[in-house]
């Protein structure tokens, strides 16, 4: 079993990698994005292309977990314009919460990948950028 062409593409895009478009063909050779594991250097493309089947599992499941992890951001937006509505009362920090949460689920699929955050994810530990 490989990833498919959708799974890679969400991979790069959790990772906060730039999509690449028509623009240039990735390949094993060709990519954008490139990794230092020891002496060796290897594209994402590769890497993602080369994965044992309980990689890929492993792999799956961080998308699948930062699928849904991004939809609940987007569906907490419904709330924002309630303050207080009889007894409930909207958590005023789910979505930094929420956010906060899936940028760390990025970051985590980053390492076990063994790649580094990308521009989209800022560098360092910071949390603060998308």
């Amino acid at each position: 079993m490989a990833l498919t062409d959708a799974q890679m593409t969400d991979c790069r895009r959790y990772m906060g990698y730039a999509l690449a478009g028509t623009t240039m063909p990735i390949t094993a050779d060709q990519d954008l994005v490139y990794g230092q594991f020891g002496l060796v250097t290897m594209s994402l493309y590769k890497r993602l292309t080369t994965l044992t089947a309980s990689e890929e599992a492993v792999v799956d499941t961080y998308l699948t977990n930062l699928n849904a992890l991004e939809i609940a951001i987007v569906g907490a937006g419904a709330n924002l314009d309630t303050d207080i509505a009889a007894v409930w009362t909207r958590n005023k920090t789910e979505v930094a919460d929420r956010t906060a949460l899936y940028r760390q689920q990025r970051r985590e699929l980053c390492g076990i990948l063994g790649f580094p955050p990308g521009p989209g994810l800022g560098s360092g530990n910071s949390l603060s950028r998308c």
